[in-house]
């Protein structure tokens, strides 16, 4: 009986395809397995043919229906195994398998695949116009070195033409998998030594044999990492069930030489666009730990209570093991902060929200006649006093106040300190405290305790870009200093809270420990070049806030349609419209629950809920986390869409009035900077919700549209 196996290009393939043709697929694999290699090779249901001129001779297509093809690596060394690689339209198939070569690297033994049609093509031309660069990137590794590394003859003449890295990360999908992660190391100034250690050694087999196995069973044996072997006849359906648990089986390169590097000196950093997998190393990265250090424990935190839900969700089905799931606590940091405080003080404060917290500042502001509004004072706390740790007048009197767009002397320094006390004094009295108040206590009492007793031996976090300084110093506070304290990821361009951080003022260096991802496995390119249209002209600090981000060589490896975009006259014939919209995306095959409708507010939201549900077409909010089982279109508002991703989203009511929410922004006289900053948040949350569709997005508005839109509202294409 043939053994069935799937590479991680497959999974790339199958996670977008609409539900009818992944019961195709199901099908022909129930088939494939039922069948004798002779039975299936002469199986008329399944097609199971060569592809002429193909590249690599072991290339065969199967037939998953009239238009869609499966294509499969078939073994010619005698062996039973199978490897299933793509799914893709009719001729696509042939296209893409005729170009393609499956190979054993030399080092690691692994099974790897490399477009050597364009390679072959492009490396004449980049000869040429390297033969003019004053540098070259690997020039100072010799043939010998990096022939040792893995590299072989085809990729090492066009590994000599590279001049830099974005020459380097323009190659990435052409190059076989760990060749490329092995000049990914090196570009990065990881010594050759280093690289044998870290990477090669690490995946090399044991009882590797001197000479490269010919053997296809043997090679896919050896890939663990990017390749799932089906090893029972039942196991076929919980797999392609769990398309999340697949992905999580494989990592990108990029991905997997962050999240399992054996050990970091000290802190680490992972930033990257949307979709570019930085929760995936961060999971990942937690399971490492697990394997390195039985006895301590992991605490994965993130910003809000729905991505700590998820994040625990896929660590159980990433981990499978109860007793390594013991080791681990999934919380969000302010409520790590106050277990923290019941444990170590005995009692917590009562949490107060933004609402009421504006609130108290109204009534400090009436009372002593301030000259600032209570917007400039709740800003002023959070970004200066609690930022920087102030606890007393001497301190705030000569605490920086960089990055706040007003001038304070020293007399009106004294009059925001009155306020403050005068603030402290109400909420103390009511026995309540802000959440960064509860955290700044939790650093103070984690700081003094037995973290033996207290504390964690690793800490991961993620999405850290939304994390304000009193936090990072309760994380910081939570785990000793140290080799593998901390492991950081989050993408500044996603930054949707009024949080700004040095994380090097705080005592958390990652120098040398920082590393980009920069291919988005998510969306569609033309999803990701719409979106990021919308930040076209903003300065996004880097992640630590030490320097400047970019989404330089940010890339989709999958393409689909141009999202569309459209203003109408009235809110009543927007909703109409995107009734419809909704309507065409099921007619296509796509299922309620996998299409999200999302809008700046719950107003919105609800005119959007009463008419779906007058076309007959369920809904189900967001917020009240509906599991896979309920059907229904999602509804939520675009903050409630930050770590979800959906197969279609529509952005419904991106008005002019609504985004920027004039609210949300202060004005300009009262503090340029915070104006400023405002602003850029407005983008970012509107980056966000467009980043959250993988196959299709739409955005719609009545009357004027969004500034930030004016690029879709000139090409208002339907």
């Amino acid at each position: 009986m043939p053994q069935l196996a799937f590479a991680n290009t497959f999974w790339q393939s199958y996670d977008v395809l609409e539900k009818p043709i992944k019961a195709g697929v199901r099908k022909a694999m129930e088939k494939f397995q039922q069948l004798t290699i002779a039975e299936l090779r002469a199986d008329k249901g399944l097609h199971l043919e060569s592809v002429n001129n193909a590249r690599d001779p072991r290339m065969r297509t199967i037939r998953i229906n009239d238009f869609w093809r499966g294509v499969v690596l078939a073994p010619d060394d005698g062996s039973d195994t199978f490897l299933l690689l793509n799914v893709v339209p009719h001729d696509d198939a042939y296209t893409w398998a005729a170009k393609r070569l499956y190979t054993v690297n030399t080092a690691t033994r692994a099974l790897e695949v490399r477009n050597t049609v364009a390679i072959e093509q492009l490396t004449p031309a980049l000869e040429k116009a390297a033969a003019q660069a004053p540098t070259l990137l690997f020039a100072k590794h010799s043939d010998s070195v990096l022939r040792h590394l893995g590299i072989d003859d085809q990729v090492l003449r066009a590994v000599r033409t590279i001049i830099d890295k974005p020459q380097l990360e323009a190659f990435g999908t052409l190059l076989p998998e760990d060749q490329f992660e092995v000049l990914q190391y090196l570009a990065e100034g990881f010594t050759p030594d280093a690289v044998y250690r870290d990477l090669v050694a690490e995946r090399r087999p044991a009882d590797a044999p001197k000479e490269p196995s010919e053997s296809l069973a043997v090679a896919i044996a050896n890939t663990s990492n990017r390749i799932t072997l089906v090893a029972r006849p039942d196991e076929l359906a919980e797999i392609l069930d769990k398309p999340f648990a697949a992905w999580r089986v494989f990592l990108h390169p990029s991905q997997r030489r962050v999240a399992y590097r054996p050990s970091y000196n000290g802190p680490a950093q992972v930033s990257g666009g949307p979709g570019t997998g930085k929760t995936v190393a961060a999971l990942h990265r937690v399971k490492h730990l697990l394997s390195r250090t039985p006895e301590r424990r992991v605490l994965l935190t993130t910003y809000t209570n729905a991505l700590a839900a998820t994040l625990r969700e896929h660590l159980a089905l990433l981990l499978d093991n109860e007793k390594q799931l013991s080791r681990v606590e999934v919380t969000t940091v302010n409520a790590f902060a106050n277990r923290a405080v019941r444990a170590l003080a005995g009692r917590v404060p009562t949490p107060v929200g933004d609402v009421d917290e504006r609130q108290a500042w109204r009534r400090v502001c009436r009372r002593l006649t301030l000259p600032w509004p209570e917007q400039f004072l709740a800003q002023e706390y959070r970004h200066v006093i609690l930022a920087h740790g102030v606890r007393t007048r001497e301190e705030y009197r000569t605490v920086s106040r960089r990055g706040r767009g007003s001038v304070l002397g020293a007399r009106q320094r004294d009059r925001v300190w009155d306020a403050v006390e005068m603030f402290h004094a109400e909420l103390s009295a009511a026995g309540s405290a802000t959440y960064l108040q509860i955290c700044a206590r939790a650093a103070d009492l984690l700081a003094d305790a037995d973290l033996a007793a207290h504390g964690f031996g690793h800490v991961v976090v993620d999405e850290a870009q939304d994390l304000h300084p009193a936090q990072w110093r309760v994380l910081r506070a939570a785990v000793p200093p140290g080799p593998d304290d901390l492991f950081i990821t989050g993408d500044p361009h996603q930054r949707i809270y009024d949080s700004r951080v040095s994380l090097g003022s705080l005592g958390i260096s990652v120098t040398g420990r920082s590393s980009r991802l920069r291919v988005n496995y998510r969306s569609t390119e033309e999803i990701l070049t719409w979106a990021t249209q919308v930040l076209v002209g903003a300065r996004i600090d880097e992640l630590g806030g030490d320097g400047e981000d970019s989404l330089a060589g940010y890339r989709s490896l999958l393409h689909g349609r141009k999202p569309r975009a459209h203003g109408y006259a009235s809110p009543q014939a927007e909703v109409a419209a995107l009734v419809e919209q909704v309507r065409e995306w099921m007619a296509q095959g796509v299922g309620p629950s996998e299409i999200a409708v999302c809008a700046r507010f719950t107003t919105t939201l609800r005119s959007v809920h009463d008419a779906l549900t007058a076309a007959g077409i369920p809904t189900a909010w967001v917020r009240d986390q509906p599991g896979t089982d309920v059907d229904g279109v999602r509804l939520a508002t675009m903050h409630a869409m930050k770590g979800l991703e959906f197969r279609c989203v529509a952005l419904a009511g991106a008005t002019a009035k609504t985004i920027p929410f004039t609210k949300e922004v202060t004005p300009a006289e009262v503090d340029q900077a915070q104006h400023d900053n405002d602003l850029l948040r407005e983008r970012c949350l509107l980056f966000v919700a467009a980043t959250r569709a993988r196959e299709a997005l739409y955005a719609s508005w009545s009357g004027a549209p969004s500034p930030y839109l004016a690029f879709a509202a000139s090409d208002r294409s339907r």
